[in-house]
């Protein structure tokens, strides 16, 4: 495992961090009281965002497991991707293929240093430091270690819904997606606002008031926003849906919710 050596940033442990309090969700120890007090406020608003954030979980596990043991990919760059738990990008990827290489793009440096102890045995998985929303200076960096003249997996699950203004986000998916080579494929997801008037629709506006009131930028956008992001894409059956109806591994036992509405994922293949 290599790292790409950046500047420390000032970490404010009595702020709330995305990646932190995504790792508190997931029931993971990397957080501090700020994290857990808005995950209270969260479980208020939505009291199964827990099972939600496995869900997603589990929806990534498939795809990757889905392009690596299925569509051969052996390569890919996951930009944004929090705190090292179970079943992240390059477990999955290396067990169908040990020599597959995972990039994690994170810019936060507490993420970083639990990252670079997980890995510091992994050959095959490395970690940049940089801001994943600067693409071009990110890829300069990760061509150390992905060749992007080949297939490359893209996945983007923790980033764009994190980026307030629709065209800089686009801006940022187009920039990665137009660097991979043909045959690459993008791993989106997104929160999602169904703008209907239903349940779902209720707990996505409350929760991206809380967080804009934890000076944490999130938006929930609605379907036809978060298609644009595939303009251009070849979309993988089942399309752009939510998590657990994307190929699931058997039948669904538990109830379904309306935080599991408050998100959409998608595969798509770059032509």
């Amino acid at each position: 495992m290599a790292l790409s050596e950046q500047p420390s940033a000032r970490v404010d442990f009595d702020r709330p961090s995305i990646a932190r309090v995504s790792d508190a969700l997931m029931g993971g120890h990397d957080n501090y009281a700020a994290d857990r007090a808005l995950v209270r406020r969260i479980l208020e608003i939505a009291p199964e965002s827990p099972a939600m954030a496995r869900e997603v979980r589990q929806w990534l596990v498939r795809s990757v497991r889905y392009l690596t043991e299925r569509l051969g990919v052996d390569q890919f760059l996951h930009l944004g991707s929090g705190f090292p738990t179970a079943e992240n990008t390059h477990q999955v990827a290396q067990r169908y293929n040990p020599e597959a290489h995972v990039v994690y793009v994170v810019d936060d440096p507490v993420v970083q240093a639990h990252s670079r102890a997980v890995l510091v045995d992994n050959d095959f998985t490395h970690i940049s430091g940089n801001d994943p929303l600067h693409p071009g200076e990110t890829l300069a960096d990760v061509a150390r270690f992905i060749d992007t003249g080949r297939p490359v997996g893209l996945v983007l699950c923790g980033i764009v819904h994190h980026i307030t203004d629709l065209q800089e986000a686009q801006l940022v998916v187009k920039s990665y997606v137009e660097a991979m080579a043909p045959g690459s494929y993008l791993i989106l997801l997104h929160h999602h606002n169904p703008a209907d008037g239903s349940d779902a629709d209720g707990v996505a506006a409350s929760l991206q008031r809380l967080y804009a009131g934890a000076a944490l930028d999130t938006l929930y956008r609605t379907r036809t926003e978060i298609e644009s992001f595939f303009d251009g894409l070849e979309l993988l059956e089942p399309g752009l849906t939510a998590p657990h109806l994307w190929w699931p591994d058997g039948p669904r036992l538990a109830p379904l919710t309306p935080v599991n509405w408050t998100a959409l994922c998608g595969v798509a293949r770059i032509p």
